[in-house]
């Protein structure tokens, strides 16, 4: 599995899923999760109002899927990533659930590139470089007959650093 980085709008990027630092709502809200749902459209948010209706609010750790509206991917991979509460082994047992469940939520798409944003590094206040060594261990280590390229997406120039010296490049 190749594994990319990029500085950018994740809403922008061609990839077959793109995964959203959703709230458990699944509603949107800020940051990640509202700028998927404004590019996206109302499609995601009705999708996401049908899962609610079937199953209540996504749990911290668990991803679900809806199409991807109006943005260049099939589909959006909905996680709710921990809230940072100082609890380390709690947050980064849960926030490596959210990689593990998208990435297997993924595959049973049979999604064959996806793009990952820095999950719970904003207003959830997880460490970055934490968070960042999660995200890249979780990744390197899951093992793939279908998912061929996995692309991390930075929007700011501290978490690219922080995946450039992570991966290398």
């Amino acid at each position: 599995m190749k594994i990319e980085l990029i500085k950018g709008d994740i809403t922008k990027i061609r990839t077959d899923a793109i995964v959203n630092a959703a709230n458990s709502s699944l509603l949107g809200g800020g940051g990640v999760d509202g700028a998927i749902h404004r590019a996206g459209g109302k499609r995601i948010l009705e999708e996401c109002i049908e899962i609610r209706n079937k199953q209540g609010k996504c749990k911290t750790g668990e991803a679900v899927v809806t199409t991807a509206g109006n943005l260049p991917a099939k589909y959006v991979i909905h996680t709710v990533g921990p809230i940072w509460n100082g609890d380390e082994k709690k947050c980064s047992l849960l926030l490596a659930s959210c990689y593990k469940n998208s990435l297997k939520l993924a595959e049973n798409l049979d999604v064959k590139t996806i793009a990952f944003p820095n999950i719970s590094t904003g207003v959830y206040r997880f460490p970055k470089e934490l968070a960042a060594k999660i995200a890249v261990d979780k990744v390197k280590n899951f093992q793939s007959e279908i998912i061929e390229k996995v692309v991390f997406v930075c929007f700011d120039d501290e978490n690219e650093m922080i995946y450039r010296q992570l991966l290398n490049l």
